[in-house]
């Protein structure tokens, strides 16, 4: 599924250079869940941003989905990321003067999906993630649960190949997190590959996997017995 190697990352500060990532090697099997743990400045976030080809490495090689993601336009890393990925940010990211039901519909409408269309599969994962009633809503008439609900949705909407998610349950209480993490597990329990950022080790738990990095070099890659969210919801 994911496919990286030898990854290498810097950015210019002033008059010198900051080596973010030092050579990450990382292979993702379909059907993974994996989080990505490690300190402020470990490197995580930048690792994430490339892989989501919001950034690009300095050198290595980047393989998706047998596809290698390598100078890219920004307009050919849309429709890659479109096709590929499904995002999952801690703030939500949702467009403030749209319902949710639009919000989900977004990503279809950019694939020149047809308008009834788009709906009735917005509406559709709307439904799996339990706010059908909610679809007319706002984001501002929506809990934050709720809101990383829609999110979800909108992440799912398009079918991608991996789901990246940034923190997906930072800007949410013990409970709430507990119960979106209860529904990313089935996400991954049906097939959806994940790969998780979040700095919360209970959170990491319920992965299945932890990589944990340091320094922009990957310390520890451990597979992990799941704890399962279900059980403190």
């Amino acid at each position: 599924m994911l496919q990286i190697h030898q990854l290498h990352k810097s950015y210019a500060i002033g008059d010198s250079s900051l080596h973010v990532l030092k050579g990450i090697d990382l292979e993702v099997e379909e059907g993974e869940m994996v989080a990505i743990m490690g300190s402020s400045g470990s490197g995580k976030s930048t690792l994430l941003n490339i892989i989501g080809m919001l950034d690009e490495a300095d050198s290595g090689d980047y393989v998706l989905d047998g596809l290698p993601i390598k100078n890219l336009t920004e307009k050919k890393a849309a429709v890659y990321r479109n096709k590929f990925l499904g995002f999952i940010f801690q703030s939500f990211n949702l467009i403030n003067y749209k319902n949710a039901l639009e919000n989900v519909a977004l990503p279809l409408y950019y694939q020149g999906m047809k308008r009834r269309e788009r709906q009735e599969k917005a509406l559709f994962h709307l439904e799996k993630v339990g706010l059908a009633n909610w679809a007319k809503h706002l984001p501002k008439e929506l809990s934050g649960g709720q809101k990383q609900r829609v999110a979800i949705a909108r992440a799912l909407a398009a079918n991608p190949k991996l789901l990246l998610a940034d923190e997906p349950t930072g800007a949410l209480d013990t409970k709430t997190s507990y119960d979106i993490m209860a529904f990313i597990q089935q996400l991954n329990d049906e097939g959806k590959t994940i790969l998780m950022v979040t700095h919360e080790e209970d959170i990491a738990n319920m992965c299945k996997r932890i990589v944990r990095l340091r320094d922009g070099v990957i310390m520890e890659d451990t597979k992990v017995q799941q704890v399962r969210a279900e059980q403190y919801v």
